[in-house]
């Protein structure tokens, strides 16, 4: 006698197993039990657990047989048989909602094999207790996936440990990048330097300028790079225009990009060049907006074989100050001139600007 047919004949010592309601709760509560060993089960396949159900039904057909009343004699056909018990399942063959019909006898019984559902036990039925049996292969395969599962976790600590160290390194080196660690005396506060290198299209209104003509380090050996009494080094493209004026500040070059963009450059001789090869250079402008037209104004460079500047933004207010930056030039040869171009308004609304004086110096 296998498992499940025990678990029934036990159930129905339990109670009154000529009784067909009674039965049916047994077959019922045994459904049920079959359903949750399966789910106990995570090496049960879909298609092994079909053929468990339908091994359940075959059984309890088969046991429904015991209660039918002996049927009147009939003649039998050709084939020398009574009928055989009728098992209907659905379409797929699958469990979700089997049916099992006795055939009917002459007494007119007809036992029903409940629906087979998780947990779907008539009130008053029996408790039945169905251990699912797995075969070898089916244990083997569950040990191995919990034992890859127990050797998955140190592993998955180590990783967590290790990302944790690496982040934490890397805020302790972006602290002593930024200074963080730096006390409040090891700190300059001071303004006296000239502005930093600033980077592609940065906008500096105040770390470049304006500043007073007074406070630039005049004991500099500066080199005129342009003044308004020679302006003949200077290229004003269409849309552009350049004029020496002059008022009681001085001489000056008012240059005006117009709503084109363009920018008015400005000759940088070889000579200029080869004096700050190698050399840390501080390149001034001095300049102002034109009639209290405040304005964005943009340099570029282009030294040749000594590279570029990178483009710098100041913005330029009436009063005339001195707009910085610096570079550290390469130690070659210039091979050619180069050019400083301006553009005087970036919002090509028509804005000058009035350039007194372009100058650079070096330290080694």
């Amino acid at each position: 006698m296998d498992s499940i047919e025990k678990a029934i004949r036990n159930a129905f010592e339990k109670g009154d197993p000529e009784n067909r309601e009674f039965r049916e709760k047994v077959y019922r509560a045994a459904f049920g039990a079959l359903d949750r060993a399966l789910k106990a089960n995570p090496a049960m396949t879909v298609e092994a657990a079909i053929g468990r159900r339908k091994s359940l039904q075959a059984k309890i057909t088969e046991i429904e047989s015991e209660f039918m009343p002996a049927a009147p004699a009939v003649s039998l056909g050709q084939a020398g048989a009574a009928p055989a018990p009728d098992i209907s399942l659905d379409g797929n063959g699958a469990a979700s909602a089997p049916s099992v019909s006795i055939g009917t006898p002459a007494a007119g019984i007809t036992p029903v094999v409940p629906d087979i559902m998780p947990d779907a036990v008539l009130p008053g039925g029996p408790p039945i207790a169905i251990t699912e049996k797995r075969s070898r292969a089916e244990r083997r395969a569950a040990d191995r996936a919990s034992a890859r599962a127990e050797r998955r976790r140190p592993y998955a600590a180590m990783f967590l440990a290790v990302t944790l160290l690496a982040m934490g390194g890397i805020g302790a080196w972006w602290a002593v990048q930024t200074g963080q660690f730096k006390s409040a005396a090891e700190i300059d506060t001071s303004v006296h330097n000239p502005p930093k290198q600033l980077e592609s299209e940065d906008f500096s209104p105040t770390d470049a300028g304006p500043a007073r003509p007074g406070e630039v380090d005049q004991s500099r050996n500066w080199i005129t790079v342009f003044t308004p009494t020679d302006p003949t080094d200077v290229s004003a493209p269409g849309g552009t225009s350049a004029e020496v004026a002059k008022d009681d500040t001085g001489s000056f070059l008012r240059i005006r990009s117009g709503n084109t963009g363009s920018a008015i450059v400005f000759d940088v001789g070889r000579g200029v060049l080869e004096q700050i090869a190698g050399k840390h250079a501080v390149f001034d402008i001095i300049a102002r907006a034109e009639d209290g037209k405040e304005t964005q104004m943009a340099v570029d460079c282009n030294f040749g074989e000594l590279g570029d500047c990178g483009r710098k933004r100041y913005l330029v207010s009436y009063q005339r100050g001195e707009y910085l930056f610096e570079m550290d030039v390469p130690d070659k040869e210039p091979g050619a001139a180069g050019t400083i171009a301006i553009n005087s308004d970036l919002t090509k609304e028509g804005k000058a600007v009035d350039i007194y004086e372009i100058r650079v110096s070096v330290t080694e």
